[in-house]
Formats: C-alpha cells, sequence, structure tokens
C-alpha cells in the first residue's frame, strides 16, 4: 500500500510547534525578506511566508525593490539588516535580475542570519560535519518529512537526481550524514535508469515535469518529488505520479508535499537564529 506523505498537514504541526517556542521567547523573532519587483513567482512564495510568520507569531517584513536596483544598493541595504538588532533573519528571494551576482548577494548576508541556509560558511560548516547556523530549507524539509513517516536511512541505496547549490548537493550530504548510501546523478550521467532501478529512496530535482517514469523505479521504492511545474493548467511536479506511485511505498505529492515543508523550515530556521540571537545577547549582557 502506498502511503502519501502529507507536507502540508506536517508543516501546519510544525508551526503549531514554533508558535508555542516563539510564546516563550523574550522576544517577537522577526525575518526581512528583499525582493525584485519583476520576480512574480517570487512575490507568490513570500506572501506564503507572510502567511507563515502570521501563523507562528514572527514579525514579517518584506522590502521590495524595483528590477534595475543597483547590486550596491542591494548590499547597502543588507549591511543596514545585519547591523539592525531587531532583526533575526534575511532572505533574498531567487532569481534576482541578471545584472546582479547572486553569489556576492547571498554571501553578504551574515551566517548568522542567514534564513536560507545558503552562505557559504553555513554550506561548508554542513559538508565539513560541524554545526551550521541554519541549513538549506528545502533539503531539510526531505529530512524532516522522511523521519515524520520514520523511514530508516541508514543503509539505504539512496539516488538523488540533480545536483544544484540549493537542493542536490546538500540534501545528498544529510542523506550521508544519516549513513545512507548516497548516489548523485545529473544530465551527464549515462544509463540513469540503471541507478533508478537500484534506488531505495528517489530524491528527484530536475525541474523537468513528470521526467520519472513508473517504468524507472522498482516496487517499494521511496519517492521525494522536489519539483513543480505547470502542464495543462494543473500543478505537476518531476515525478509522473500516477505511473510510480502504485510502486512506491512512500511518495510526496505535489503540490502538498515538499513545497509546504520547505517554507516550515524556512520558518523553523528563523525561530532558531532568534534564539541564538537571544541567547549570545545574553552571555555579552553579563
Amino acid at each position: 500500500m502506498t502511503v502519501i506523505a502529507d507536507g502540508k498537514a506536517l508543516s501546519e504541526k510544525i508551526y503549531n510547534e514554533i508558535k508555542s517556542e516563539v510564546l516563550k521567547l523574550q522576544k517577537t523573532p522577526t525575518l526581512a525578506v528583499i525582493i525584485t519587483n519583476d520576480n512574480e513567482a517570487g512575490k507568490i512564495y513570500v506572501r506564503n511566508k507572510q502567511r507563515a510568520c502570521e501563523k507562528t507569531g514572527i514579525n514579517s517584513v518584506t522590502i521590495e525593490f524595483d528590477s534595475n536596483v543597483p547590486e550596491n544598493e542591494l548590499l547597502d541595504k543588507i549591511n543596514e539588516l545585519n547591523n539592525d538588532a531587531s532583526t533575526d533573519a534575511i532572505l533574498v528571494q531567487l532569481p534576482l535580475p541578471k545584472h546582479i551576482d547572486t553569489e556576492k548577494i547571498l554571501n553578504s548576508i551574515s551566517p548568522e542570519k542567514d534564513a536560507d541556509g545558503f552562505h557559504i560558511e553555513n554550506a561548508g560548516k554542513m559538508f565539513t560535519g560541524q554545526i551550521p547556523n541554519s541549513i538549506a530549507c528545502t533539503p531539510k524539509g526531505i529530512i524532516r518529512i522522511l523521519d515524520e513517516y520514520n523511514v530508516k536511512l541508514e543503509g539505504l541505496n539512496a539516488l538523488v537526481i540533480g545536483r544544484s547549490n540549493i537542493v542536490g548537493k546538500p540534501v545528498s550530504q544529510l542523506l550521508l550524514q544519516r549513513n545512507a548510501t548516497v548516489t548523485t546523478a545529473h544530465s551527464k550521467t549515462k544509463n540513469l535508469e540503471f541507478y533508478t532501478k537500484n534506488a531505495d529512496l528517489i530524491v528527484c530535482a530536475t525541474g523537468r515535469p513528470k521526467f520519472l517514469k513508473g517504468s524507472m523505479v522498482k516496487d517499494g521504492v521511496i519517492i521525494i518529488d522536489v519539483g513543480i511545474s505547470r502542464v495543462d493548467g494543473k500543478l505537476c511536479g518531476d515525478v509522473d505520479f500516477d505511473s510510480v506511485s502504485p510502486k512506491a511505498s512512500l511518495i510526496t505529492p505535489v503540490p502538498g508535499g515538499i513545497g509546504p515543508m520547505t517554507v516550515a523550515m524556512l520558518i523553523q530556521n528563523t525561530l532558531n537564529l532568534a534564539k541564538q540571537h537571544i541567547y549570545d545577547n545574553f552571555y555579552n549582557e553579563r
């Protein structure tokens, strides 16, 4: 019997836990979100993040710039937020306009205020087994949903299809930390079906709608679908749900799977950063 993992329900459970913690804090955590006006898809995500903040009692501040904003203006705003004691977490909504150096912008955010977990210091700490200030939200959400459904990762043959810095690479590392045997496949991988048919767990992050077919996987496989696309007016993932789900023991749907978990992990990152700031300030004032 196939279990359809309910990321929406789990995210609501996490929001309730966060709200309970926020009520106990000495201050209200604040998340600052920077977005450029031409990023319509990003605006939808930002609204989802704002609603999540409202649910949990976290303060959300949105800062909008025109799409032709000079890079230095963005850097100045980030520097201002880095030095603002009331701001606990900073997120720059991607993608940025083409004239902006994305890596430069992301790495200008203080590692201690890095809501997305993209700063090179936080990424580097995760890859070297140290404790980062924050972990990239989608990979963190993937591990959280696997834990919720009691998936024992140790010893599993895990296949990650995709090698982006946002999903593929960090989720591969998180799976390795749980003692899974991890293979990373990508656009240059030869004979991909050899790997998909031998995988116990597949994380599909290709950006290609309905890419993974039922004929490509074995019975009992665990499927994590990271993609989201619109085909014929309907949302779908990187996995052909209709053909894959009958063979899967556990599968995340699109929508309602990893998407809600990504937002929930952002809010959890914000809470964790705020708690660390409160802790640091307490000991600095002693």
